[in-house]
């Protein structure tokens, strides 16, 4: 055998595993500064959107309420308000349960559904289109099969507003959205001294936001349109890729502009960040 020749070979071999070996680290320490720039680029663009992310549950209870037997006709626009925005939100990937024309129990029942679908990362809405009565310093959305006499009737066969955000806040819900076009005159306003027009300031637990169709104690008349002033911007702005308050804020504005400020709503907010309808 020539002993040189196997030197040789050898010699090869040995340079060739060297070889191998530093292009191996050389890969992997490329590999791993990559995923460090794509985790860093991760972390810049979470910080930078200060949102609630898509990957958050959304549940939606929607209530339309429209045929009330003390009224002198029926308002059309709380039902297609409910539907347009049950539309608009299942298109961005709420589950929505909507309620037409509910009674009491309906609403009850609606709520506890509701509740039962809130985990720790849910975003949970609520909308209420339909009548509304403050007593005190609480809001009150009012079923179709109240009998309004007087205040204490409010509290007995209305829903409290607050109370179904309580149930939100409860069942620890990670952002909750509430939408009240209510601010409308009403069959009871002339039945009991106490009545008060308009809705009272809703009180905003933590990492709540809240639009109401008008500022507390005022009343909106509504429009001719398919639907109400507020929900029709309201849709306008859920379609652009801004978050929650932004849409929320932009329709107070675009409301205020078309009414030449007689209707002016009221946003409340009480977020750490904003949040993300859709996407």
């Amino acid at each position: 055998m020539n002993l040189g020749k196997l030197r040789i070979s050898r010699r090869t071999v040995t340079i060739a595993v060297a070889f191998a070996g530093l292009v191996s680290l050389a890969i992997g320490a490329h590999a791993a500064l990559n995923k460090r720039s794509l985790d860093a680029a991760k972390a810049i663009g979470t910080e930078q959107t200060g949102s609630i992310g898509g990957t958050a549950s959304r549940v939606a209870l929607v209530i339309g309420n429209g045929h009330y037997p003390d009224a002198s006709a029926p308002l059309s626009q709380p039902i297609n308000d409910a539907r347009g925005l049950t539309a608009a939100l299942r298109a961005k990937g709420f589950d929505v349960d909507v309620v037409e024309d509910a009674t009491k129990d309906d609403m009850a029942r609606a709520i506890v559904r509701m509740k039962a679908k809130i985990k720790s990362d849910t975003v949970a809405m609520l909308f209420y289109g339909g009548y509304g009565v403050q007593v005190g310093r609480e809001s009150f959305m009012i079923p179709v099969d109240a009998a309004i006499w007087k205040e204490a009737d409010v509290r007995r066969d209305g829903v409290s507003i607050e109370q179904v955000l309580d149930a939100m806040t409860e069942k620890g819900a990670k952002a909750k959205l509430v939408v009240v076009d209510a601010s409308r005159r009403n069959p009871y306003e002339r039945r009991f001294r106490s009545y008060s027009h308009g809705l009272a300031p809703i009180s905003t637990p933590d990492n709540a936001l809240i639009l109401t169709s008008a500022t507390p104690g005022k009343v909106a008349d509504d429009g001719k349109g398919q639907y109400s002033v507020l929900v029709t911007e309201l849709l306008n702005n859920l379609n652009s890729q801004s978050g929650a308050a932004s849409a929320f804020n932009k329709t107070r504005i675009s409301v205020s502009r078309a009414s030449d400020g007689e209707q002016v709503p009221q946003v409340s907010s009480s977020l750490m960040e904003d949040v993300r309808i859709g996407g």
